[in-house]
């Protein structure tokens, strides 16, 4: 029997860089058997193995192409066409515009361009596109981060996992969010910068978003180096009436 139960597994939230028990920004959403892997930094290949394998994913989702959300997607081009794994059909990648030339010019060694197309099937996001993948839809935004970087919304059966990206306090994300039972939402910034500087969230940003979007629970992640998840849950909390967690690398979260 299948488990339809939707959930969100922290593959890892470290920023900008991973450490020694924490890889970069990853996770995994799941429901009844459709499986997404959502940003890909560094590190979080080796953890997406605990629970399911490549060939295994109905798509991959990246918010955007800083490395410590995509890093990962260059030794997946390798393990799909290089390894053990026998793919029937290109993995499904949803991305910023441009993706499958960035791949290309990292994985590109020689005067041929690498086959990037031949391991994802890449599908460029837009703010408002919409995708059903197996139990779930998802519905990308464009969000506020200094270069093209998105938000998704992610439902099923009448329940919703928010995930912010990377991004400034937008109005964007606040209308994606909307009334969701999870966000999942960036801290890195320990104090906001100079006005006109901002593209993250603090954590007191984070707790303001989650209150203007009205949504169930709020879990911090992308803490900064310069924060304790206890000082970001604290400080959220500050800001957000209803419970606030860390996304713990290896935590898995029941959404509604």
């Amino acid at each position: 029997m299948i488990d339809d139960t939707f959930r969100l597994t922290v593959l890892g939230s470290a920023t900008p860089y991973a450490s020694v028990d924490n890889p970069c920004s990853g996770y995994l959403v799941s429901s009844g058997g459709t499986r997404i892997w959502v940003d890909a930094g560094s590190g979080t290949l080796a953890q997406l193995q605990r629970h399911t394998h490549l060939g295994e994913l109905d798509a991959i989702w990246i918010s955007h192409l800083h490395a410590d959300h995509s890093a990962d997607l260059l030794t997946a081009y390798y393990a799909a066409l290089y390894a053990d794994l026998r793919l029937t059909a290109p993995i499904p990648l949803y991305g910023p515009p441009g993706t499958a030339d960035r791949l290309a010019h990292f994985l590109t060694n020689g005067p041929v361009r690498s086959p990037v197309e031949s391991a994802f099937a890449v599908h460029e996001l837009h703010d408002g596109h919409q995708v059903r993948l197996g139990q779930l839809m998802l519905t990308s935004g464009a969000v506020q981060h200094g270069m093209p970087a998105f938000g998704v919304r992610i439902e099923a059966a009448g329940r919703s996992l928010a995930y912010s990206g990377d991004t400034a306090p937008c109005a964007a994300l606040t209308r994606l969010a909307a009334g969701c039972d999870v966000l999942l939402c960036e801290a890195e910034s320990n104090e906001a910068p100079t006005e006109g500087d901002q593209v993250h969230h603090t954590p007191e940003d984070a707790g303001d978003t989650a209150s203007a979007a009205r949504a169930g629970r709020l879990i911090v992640t992308h803490v900064g180096r310069f924060l304790s998840p206890e000082q970001a849950v604290a400080r959220a909390s500050g800001r957000f009436g209803g419970p606030v967690d860390y996304a713990a690398p290896g935590a898995t979260f029941a959404v509604g």
